[in-house]
């Protein structure tokens, strides 16, 4: 049997990559904002220009998971990308493809010249605040967080 496979995700994939983001997001109670925080998935391409957003997908072609990386600007933010959209569809939970995704995303942060990962979560996401965990995330000092995430955390690459 054929492994599921990382590749960038391209605007062909918006209607997939934003089904299984948002029904993800219904599973654990928290409310899709396709105008405002999910707006980025109506433009994969342009949206991560100068980051990435890549996709886990079978060898059927099913898409099974999600991770982008989005460059931050702004003061304090030198060096930083944006973990953002790093979801799994159930099927694919407990089978290492949480961390083979996020392995994939630090692995591409360096290569793209990034010194510092953040992300925003949310406290109900268990499964993947103990994989940040693993890998090191801490609590971060960024006061602002999005309406659905009550906890910032970060990695020093």
């Amino acid at each position: 049997m054929n492994a599921p496979v990382i590749r960038p995700a391209t605007n062909a994939d918006c209607g997939k990559v934003r089904a299984l983001i948002f029904a993800v997001l219904d599973e654990y109670g928290l409310e899709p904002a396709p105008k405002t925080t999910d707006s980025d998935l109506d433009d994969l391409e342009g949206f991560y220009a100068g980051g990435m957003f890549d996709v886990i997908e079978t060898p059927e072609g099913d898409i099974i998971g999600t991770v982008g990386l989005w460059p931050l600007d702004g003061e304090g933010s030198e060096g930083a990308v944006e973990l953002r959209k790093m979801y799994l569809k159930p099927g694919a939970r407990g089978k290492g493809m949480g961390k083979l995704l996020l392995t994939h995303a630090i692995a591409r942060a360096r290569a793209l010249g990034f010194t510092r990962i953040e992300l925003q979560t949310n406290n109900v996401l268990e499964e993947a605040l103990g994989l940040y965990g693993k890998f090191g995330f801490a609590p971060s000092a960024r006061n602002e967080v999005e309406r659905r995430c009550d906890q910032a955390l970060a990695l020093d690459l």
